[in-house]
This record gives C-alpha cells, sequence and structure tokens, in this order.
C-alpha cells in the first residue's frame, strides 16, 4: 500500500514539476519573443559572446525556451528535455555568477526586461535572487530527469504509469 501510494504521489509531483518548470520557461520565452530586440540586447549585456553570435542567441532563446516549456507541459520526451531544460538553467547560472563577478550593472533579463537595471548600479540581491532561483529550477530539472513519467504526461510509458 505504501509503494502503491509513493508512485502516486510520484506521479502528481512530477506533473507538479513539469508545470513549474514549464510556465517559468513559456512566461520568460513569451515575454523575450514578443520582442526580439530586447532579448538579442539581455543577452549582449552579459558580454559573453561576440555581437553578432549574442545576436543570434538572443533571437533563438526565446523559441528554445517556448518549445522546451510545451514538450515538458504535455510530458513528450520529459527525460530529454528536462536534461536541456537543467542544462539551460546551469548556462543561466554561470552567466549571471561571471555578471555579478564582474560587477556588470545587469539584472538577468530573464523576464523581457533588456538585462539593465534601471538606474545603472550593481545591485548584488537581484544576481543572488537570480541564482537561487534557477538552482532551484536546475533542482526540479533533475527531479525530472530521474522521475520523468507522471500524470497526463502524453509519453507511452507516463500514460502505463497512471494504470
Amino acid at each position: 500500500m505504501k509503494k502503491l501510494w509513493n508512485e502516486r504521489s510520484r506521479s502528481w509531483l512530477t506533473l507538479a514539476a513539469r508545470l513549474v518548470l514549464g510556465g517559468v520557461l513559456i512566461a520568460a520565452g513569451y515575454l523575450k519573443a514578443k520582442n526580439p530586440t530586447v532579448s538579442t540586447a539581455s543577452v549582449r549585456v552579459y558580454k559573453l559572446l561576440p555581437v553578432g553570435l549574442a545576436n543570434i542567441f538572443g533571437y533563438a532563446l526565446p523559441w528554445i525556451e517556448i518549445g522546451l516549456a510545451l514538450l515538458l507541459i504535455v510530458g513528450i520526451w520529459v527525460r530529454q528535455t528536462s536534461l536541456l531544460s537543467g542544462a539551460l538553467m546551469v548556462l543561466f547560472i554561470f552567466a549571471v555568477g561571471q555578471a555579478w563577478a564582474r560587477k556588470l550593472a545587469i539584472n538577468c533579463g530573464c523576464f523581457g526586461n533588456g538585462g539593465v537595471t534601471v538606474d545603472g548600479k550593481v545591485h548584488p540581491g537581484i544576481y543572488l535572487t537570480e541564482i537561487v532561483r534557477d538552482i532551484g529550477l536546475t533542482v526540479v530539472a533533475g527531479y525530472l530527469y530521474r522521475f520523468p513519467h507522471g500524470k497526463f504526461g502524453l509519453d507511452k510509458a507516463s500514460n502505463e504509469n497512471e494504470e
């Protein structure tokens, strides 16, 4: 009985994790996709890539986020999608961390805000908040990698677990 309860609760927890990670990714992607100029500016302020490459990444990133989000929300290829989403979160952690270390006056630009602080000053709390959030999302992605099959997933194995 206890094992059955654990499988059921894990199935619901997997659904919740898919919705949380997918929801964050779709919101971030949508807000960037509706203004690609701001999205490319968000990537450029990190000063990690040459301008041309930063622009390409800035145009592609929202669609990558939206694609990953949709796959997670509907429960297709959850293990692979969570791995890619987790890698994206680690990339974001690295980018924000290096900006903080270099004392760049930016916010993350994650939700379509252009990545520049309003007052042009470094605010350590902004960096820490973004890093903690992305660590949390990386943990969620790790959970989904370990337990990819949940309620209402369209993967064949997800549907078998619901019976």
